[in-house]
């Protein structure tokens, strides 16, 4: 095992270890410090050849945590890569680290390449939520995403959006008319729209669309009622 000529420690991944330049003799850092350092003499302590305090170069400092800093590293600054022609191969070609494949396996894989097509690229716009149509609630997606890995990570909260036919009728705050034109004369509506918006618009609609012409009255109450319309 390598050691230490002076102090006999063997030298592994924790040994603090130095070299001398100008001999190019090996010590242990502790024996160089205590003999050369401390004692200011600048000898080799085996040649007895001098040298100067800058001659002393450090192979091992397990001290020193620089070294473990991956961003520190030449490879890594100057992104500097290996091409490996199989990873490259690889990169463009599923197929490519497939050694032995049985005859059903090859038989799908040939099926799939065949009637294979790749999804349509699309694009989506995330909407956000105004003041109008913003609910009192939120989406729930920070709760989820801590919980779930089939969500995307999402760490701000953010109101629900809510569906476009309440925030429409949430806003009718008038009365809606609607005038049916009879053989005995017309006859005006007057719809309450503030207190079923979604009936009163269906039912103009209908009159719009001219659903209801030609329907006959089939009962008529004096003072009560007048039914009609079509089922």
């Amino acid at each position: 095992e390598y050691h230490c000529p002076v102090m006999y420690k063997v030298f592994n991944q924790s040994t603090h270890i130095a070299a001398i330049k100008s001999t190019g003799n090996v010590f242990c850092y502790e024996a160089i410090e205590e003999l050369n350092i401390k004692a200011k003499n600048f000898k080799d302590l085996l040649t007895d050849e001098p040298f100067a305090r800058s001659d002393i170069i450090v192979l091992q400092d397990p001290r020193n945590t620089t070294k473990f800093n991956l961003s520190g590293f030449h490879h890594v600054k100057n992104n500097l890569r290996v091409n490996d022609e199989e990873l490259t191969r690889a990169k463009t070609d599923p197929k490519a680290r497939m050694k032995k494949i049985n005859h059903e396996t090859r038989d799908t894989l040939n099926e799939l390449e065949r009637t294979y097509k790749a999804p349509e690229a699309s694009t989506s716009v995330k909407e956000k939520a105004d003041k109008f149509n913003a609910a009192h609630f939120s989406t729930g997606l920070r709760g989820a995403s801590l919980t779930s890995t089939a969500y995307d990570r999402v760490t701000e909260g953010e109101a629900a959006i809510l569906d476009e036919s309440i925030v429409k009728y949430r806003m009718v705050n008038k009365k809606g008319y609607v005038r049916l034109t009879t053989n005995y004369g017309p006859l005006n509506l007057e719809l309450y729209c503030d207190k079923v918006p979604k009936t009163c618009e269906n039912f103009m609609k209908l009159c719009s669309s001219g659903f209801y012409n030609g329907t006959i009255f089939h009962r008529s109450i004096r003072h009560f009622m007048l039914q009609g319309g079509d089922p």
